[in-house]
């Protein structure tokens, strides 16, 4: 696959560069930058990055850096039951625990929920630093949520992370799962809460708490470019409630449950 020449691979993380070191040079220099490429488009083309990964999985595929690669590209496309191997591939290298709670979403993507909860219970967990620990508790709630239990599913959310009032990288997508979780319940004057509390702490826009927030208030987003294009409109545009809606809309960000 064409790589653009102002990829170098010098461009990853250290660390990574020094586990490809035990590669001849060309080969590593190869490597690293499909490896940047994966990381470059797995977001907005995942299906590009995967066709990356999957280059540098055919040219070191002993390198517990490139299963890692390989299995978070797999992850992106929905390919659960590839990206569970290859995250198992890089642990057994590895011996790090680092991944178990993506590895427990791939189970819940297969339809196993129970699996993905056996494994928030495992002492794998305890091992986990704080950032994984709650990750593992926003996959335990996901497959609590599968299986229908959303009381159980609200419970697992509620922490000391949740309730601090602490901004950390993690705090956002926490207060968001509880917000969606108590809006699944019909508790929707409790979700508003937490989805404004959401929006406050998502400095970057991983989530569209922005969005959910005024669609419980019943704001209604048009497009300026929508606007006037019919010359018998009038000039103000209004929504289903009766609300003038601004000439901008505010964009939107993804969410991983």
């Amino acid at each position: 696959m064409p790589i653009p020449a102002d990829v170098t691979g010098e461009e990853i993380d250290k660390d990574v560069r020094q586990e490809l070191q035990s590669l001849p040079k060309t080969l590593a220099d190869d490597v690293a930058r499909n490896l940047v490429m994966v990381a470059r488009l797995i977001d907005e083309d995942p299906e590009g990055a995967y066709g990356y990964s999957k280059v540098a999985l055919r040219l070191a595929s002993r390198v517990a850096a490139v299963r890692e690669a390989a299995g978070f590209a797999a992850y992106a496309n929905q390919k659960y039951s590839e990206a569970l191997a290859e995250f198992r591939a890089a642990r057994r290298m590895t011996g790090s625990v680092e991944l178990w709670p993506v590895m427990a979403d791939c189970e819940r993507g297969l339809g196993r929920p129970e699996k993905a909860l056996d494994m928030a219970g495992a002492p794998e967990v305890h091992k986990l630093d704080k950032a994984g620990q709650v990750e593992m508790r926003l996959v335990a709630a996901g497959a609590r949520r599968d299986m229908g239990q959303l009381d159980a599913a609200i419970v697992t959310l509620q922490s000391p992370e949740l309730a601090s009032s602490s901004v950390q990288p993690w705090t956002a997508r926490l207060r968001y799962a509880y917000a969606d979780a108590l809006l699944a319940a019909d508790r929707e004057s409790e979700a508003r809460e937490w989805f404004a509390k959401a929006v406050e702490a998502d400095r970057d826009g991983s989530t569209d708490a922005s969005d959910r927030l005024a669609e419980l208030d019943g704001v209604d987003f048009v497009d300026a470019l929508d606007e006037g294009e019919d010359d018998g409109e009038s000039e103000e545009t209004e929504t289903g409630n009766g609300i003038e809606a601004p000439g901008a809309d505010t964009g939107e960000a993804d969410d991983k449950d």
